[in-house]
């Protein structure tokens, strides 16, 4: 059986351009829900942006590479987790917060403040973590990742649709807000078009193969869901805010995760397939613990 770490998903210059604007229009849809003063409120509340931004930027990619020397496996994998790692938070993020009857306001802040600060810290997180370990360092090696590509890159699907997803809700909030609901629920249609069309070639590949990260996965991502949640109470934020920040950091952008993936490693099984289970995974897990806290919400009200 050929190794995991020499496979190449099969995703063409269209399919790629596809992704690209895909992406663009996603990020642009959750820009419309943000404003300056999102980001005003929430340095106004120092206590969470550290929280914040210490569980999604410092202790989860340190988390994922502890994870990566203990189970150590196959170093394209390894490279996946760290992707997915080092990408901010996913726009559904936002929703599952809602649903849970967490702390909504919160969220749309911290998801633009790390969606900002993604333009450095995802480049950044990644090729550290990447050059530390070995056999992921071999990848990057021979690939001739050029962090400056990268950043470029990230600033291109991240930074130009949120600048002018808000510059258009300056302008025109309430058509902003109707466009952006309409949006929200096409990012999450977009992602498993994304899904679908980068596997529809590759489906041997994938059946092949995704017992290799089935375990993987959901045990990284429920690891980052207890991250964000612990983190928060090590802070002493209320409920509310723990379960956000709990969601913040279990639900990664992994579609961001798989157009770096895409475009500067030619589609590497093991990062792909990885990038990919999680990306439909979290959905799974997010709204299960969503739909859980609500319930349980529900109940305390009742009694």
């Amino acid at each position: 059986m050929q190794q995991l770490d020499d496979v190449k998903i099969n995703f063409d210059n269209s399919e790629l351009w596809i992704l690209n604007i895909a992406l663009a229009i996603v990020m642009f849809g959750v820009a419309l829900g943000i404003s300056v003063s999102d980001f005003k409120r929430l340095l106004q509340q120092p206590k969470l942006v550290i929280a914040g931004l210490l569980s999604q930027f410092v202790l989860l990619p340190l988390l994922t590479f502890g994870l990566v020397l203990l189970i150590k496996p196959q170093p394209s994998i390894a490279l996946g987790m760290m992707m997915v790692a080092a990408c901010p938070g996913g726009n559904i993020s936002n929703f599952m917060t809602h649903l849970s009857q967490g702390n909504t306001a919160l969220s749309v802040s911290l998801t633009a403040f790390s969606t900002f600060l993604a333009m450095i810290m995802t480049p950044f997180n990644f090729q550290f973590y990447g050059s530390l370990y070995e056999p992921t360092a071999q990848i990057l090696k021979s690939v001739e990742l050029d962090p400056f590509q990268l950043v470029k890159l990230v600033i291109l699907i991240l930074g130009i649709p949120l600048f002018f997803g808000m510059l258009w809700r300056s302008k025109n909030i309430r058509l902003a807000e109707k466009l952006s609901r309409i949006l929200k629920p096409f990012s999450i249609l977009v992602f498993i078009a994304i899904v679908v069309i980068a596997f529809s070639n590759n489906i041997d590949v994938f059946n092949s193969y995704i017992d290799y990260v089935l375990f993987i996965g959901i045990g990284h991502n429920i690891l980052a869901l207890l991250l964000g949640f612990f983190v928060a109470k090590a802070f002493m934020l209320s409920f509310k805010n723990q379960k956000t920040l709990a969601i913040e950091t279990g639900i990664q952008n992994s579609g961001l995760g798989l157009l770096l993936i895409f475009t500067f490693f030619n589609g590497l099984g093991g990062m792909a397939i990885l990038a990919a289970f999680w990306g439909i995974w979290h959905i799974l897990s997010g709204l299960c613990l969503a739909f859980y806290w609500s319930y349980k919400s529900s109940k305390t009200e009742v009694y």
